[in-house]
């Protein structure tokens, strides 16, 4: 059995160019499909967050509309109610990425708030990047890497990754009231971009790092992490 840890946003909101606080959190989706594949394993799931704050669900990802219907949307709000890692997390700033087989960073906005200018969490992406272990992002949560610039190079340089992408943050409607674009800044950051299609599943895998590109690929990336474990 392997243990994994989830890192997720402590934040309920994302901070928009003009100083609203759009609600979110945590993508629904991008924990209840991951945590489904690795408990149904048989693996331990740890949750941290930054202050050991319960993560907060962006109600939107609820929604039947973001789920295909409203008996997958129940489904998925069950998934949450039911794990009770995500009631109780630890504090990300004690997190010691030895004690773990592999770290999954489940997206939403949220990250975009507080996972992207968090040193705890660019301590964790780092030091797993290093083991080797299997070290998984989702569609926001790449915001994340974004801490981990230090004397100006990030150590993901390099790294092929994709994440949500301009053209879903558009067609989200969000866009043009953000104050930065995640493709725009992983871009800065010097990896290699990888785009798919709007809203499909996207799974790029680089040595120990294994990206998805939005919600759908939350479930495959999974997959691909379950095959490397």
């Amino acid at each position: 059995m392997a243990k994994i840890l989830f890192v997720l946003t402590g934040a309920d909101h994302w901070t928009l160019n003009d100083g609203t606080k759009h609600p979110t959190g945590f993508w629904a989706e991008e924990f209840a499909a991951p945590y489904e594949a690795f408990t149904g394993a048989g693996h331990e799931v740890v949750v941290a967050s930054p202050g050991a704050v319960v993560p907060p669900v962006d109600r939107g990802s609820l929604s039947a509309d973001a789920n295909g219907g409203q008996e997958a949307a129940d489904r998925v709000a069950a998934v949450l109610d039911d794990a009770t890692e995500l009631k109780n997390p630890i504090d990300l700033a004690k997190v010691n990425p030895a004690d773990y087989d592999s770290v999954f960073y489940p997206g939403g906005h949220g990250p975009m708030e507080d996972l992207a200018v968090n040193a705890d969490s660019a301590r964790v992406l780092t030091e797993t990047l290093d083991s080797g272990k299997p070290l998984a992002i989702v569609c926001h949560a790449p915001a994340a890497l974004l801490a981990t610039t230090q004397g100006g190079e990030s150590p993901f340089r390099g790294y092929s990754v994709t994440a949500f992408t301009n053209s879903e943050e558009i067609q989200a409607g969000l866009a043009d009231k953000a104050p930065w674009l995640l493709q725009d800044r992983l871009a800065e950051l010097g990896v290699t971009f990888d785009e798919g299609t709007p809203w499909s599943p996207n799974v790029v895998v680089d040595r120990n790092l294994y990206t998805g590109q939005n919600p759908a690929s939350s479930a495959p990336l999974a997959q691909r992490v379950l095959k490397a474990l």
